[in-house]
């Protein structure tokens, strides 16, 4: 008979009645639960649940103290499994809703600092990119091989620009079709999304110079660019904007060689910049999961909630997105909102996100998880969005963006809610394009990609990840399970990380030469 702390983990032994599987249990094995003798009826496999208390058919199976499934009937020890429990989605009413807003404590001793590329609107960077955009889909091919031919025949060198990162490049499928936002209309489309995100990645403090290259006849051309935000964004964002058409420049191949031709201009400028020492509240991080698991919801994503905390204590802001991952949760996020309106956006947004999916071939929200996620132990919709929400902590939740927002328009220290889909790429670019300098992505079954201007910091939320995919994970949260630390020390692992790496360490993704862009197009946002 073993001791079921030493096979599974109990979050709130108050209020839960399952337990989760940290290694494999076998079929009749005896564990010993406050005082009691329980025989596991069945294979268990890690992340998946037994149950530790009989719960009647039709009542709540709870992990977290929070509810995520009816029994069909359970006993101690059986598998909690879709053969078990009933996927039921608990709602909680928006207007009932007790708001139970935590202030943090204040910063003791002197604020933490990192050394960041300071840009003349105010913002800083975590990273200095000359970057090339293409307006649309129709230049993507002449940016990306402007970007790559710059770095592989030295045009690039670190040791003749030391201050930049290198040369990036952001293609894309949009920017060519798709409707024309109509005058007056209360909701943004695909046309403008995507100019404002390209325009805000232009503006980004991780860049430091651009170039900007159109086909000539696309929607998103460069006179869109000029209609949207005036005809000098030099100006507008405070750095070199330079500009190539492919049509009136020569085609593809001249505009490849002229593009070339003007790098060493775009690098020395950009090169003018160096680290400066900067606060805190002058970094923004981008929280994401994927390829999560039942761990990520007890390790890497609490623990990077801790350093979440740390970084709003010190005056910085954290962004979360999918929102199709807040389901069944929404209720808990919602009532750390600092006011009744920031709330009410919480479920509004939801309630718009309900009806995208369904506009969009009948779907729900309920079809997430993945594959991927319930072999991993993520049951069904709400057990991954009670894990996945402990990636904001537990600061006060200060407003809600929709895709194409800037964080940085918003005075307020906290967290932030942005409309993006449950899909790690284009949400991942939703977060950048909003602001944010880095992102901290947990990942439980492991993700390599990263982004083209921002570091990505992998968090692994098993030791078995981290032993399989060295190479990729960047913070081993496994060790909360193991028990090799608590979720404060990892918490401030997270968090010295999250300084080092806007300092100038380079994550796994970054060595790796990751630099994924993925715009989400979609029309009818919500402003």
């Amino acid at each position: 008979m073993k001791d079921l702390s030493e096979l599974a983990t109990v979050v709130d032994p108050e209020r839960d009645n399952v337990a989760v599987a940290k290694d494999f249990i076998p079929a009749d094995t005896i564990v010993l639960w406050q005082g009691q003798a329980i025989i596991v009826r069945a294979d268990i496999f890690p992340g998946h649940r037994l149950a530790l208390h009989p719960v009647p058919a039709g009542k709540w199976v709870c992990q977290y103290g929070q509810p995520f499934a009816r029994s069909r009937g359970l006993v101690p020890g059986d598998p909690v499994n879709d053969d078990t429990v009933e996927s039921v989605v608990p709602q909680v009413d928006a207007d009932s809703l007790v708001l139970q807003i935590q202030q943090l404590p204040a910063w003791e001793g002197a604020l933490p600092t990192f050394h960041g590329f300071h840009r003349l609107d105010g913002q800083v960077g975590a990273r200095n990119w000359v970057l090339i955009v293409p307006t649309s889909m129709c230049s993507s091919h002449e940016a990306a091989q402007i970007a790559l031919r710059a770095e592989l025949r030295g045009v690039y060198t670190r040791e003749r620009y030391p201050n930049v990162d290198g040369v990036t490049a952001i293609p894309h499928t949009g920017g060519c079709g798709g409707p024309y936002p109509q005058a007056g209309a209360c909701e943004r489309g695909t046309h403008e999304n995507t100019l404002r995100i390209l325009a805000q990645h232009i503006g980004h403090p991780n860049v430091g110079a651009v170039l900007l290259i159109e086909l000539g006849c696309e929607k998103a051309n460069l006179a869109a660019f000029d209609d949207y935000f005036g005809a000098d964004l030099a100006a507008r964002y405070g750095k070199p904007v330079l500009r190539l058409s492919i049509q009136q420049d020569g085609g593809s191949q001249a505009v490849i060689a002229r593009g070339l031709e003007l790098m060493p201009e775009l690098l020395a400028e950009a090169d003018k910049v160096s680290r400066q020492p900067a606060l805190l509240s002058a970094l923004a991080l981008g929280l994401e999961c994927g390829g999560s698991d039942a761990f990520s919801g007890l390790s890497a994503n609490p623990a990077l909630g801790q350093a979440s905390d740390l970084l709003v204590r010190t005056g910085g802001r954290s962004v979360i997105s999918e929102v199709s991952e807040f389901y069944g949760a929404e209720h808990l996020f919602a009532q750390r909102a600092v006011n009744r309106e920031v709330a009410a956006d919480v479920f509004a947004l939801l309630e718009w996100y309900r009806a995208y999916a369904a506009a969009r071939g009948g779907h729900t929200m309920t079809e997430n998880p993945s594959p991927g996620n319930k072999t991993g132990g993520l049951l069904n919709i709400t057990i991954k969005s009670l894990g996945a929400l402990a990636k904001s902590g537990s600061a006060p939740v200060v407003g809600v963006l929709d895709y194409g927002d800037w964080v940085w328009d918003h005075a307020d220290s906290g967290v932030y809610m942005l409309n993006t889909p449950g899909y790690d790429p284009p949400s991942v670019t939703g977060l950048v394009g909003a602001g944010c300098q880095m992102v901290c992505f947990t990942t439980g079954r492991g993700s390599v990609f990263g982004n083209a201007i921002a570091p990505v910091i992998k968090i692994a939320s098993n030791d078995a990840l981290t032993t399989r995919m060295p190479g990729d994970m960047d913070v081993n949260a496994g060790a909360v399970i193991s028990g090799a630390k608590t979720l404060p020390e990892m918490g401030q692992a997270i968090f010295d990380e999250i300084l080092a790496v806007a300092s100038g360490k380079l994550t796994k993704a970054e060595i790796n030469g990751h630099r994924e862009f993925n715009l989400w197009e979609i029309e009818g946002l919500l402003l």
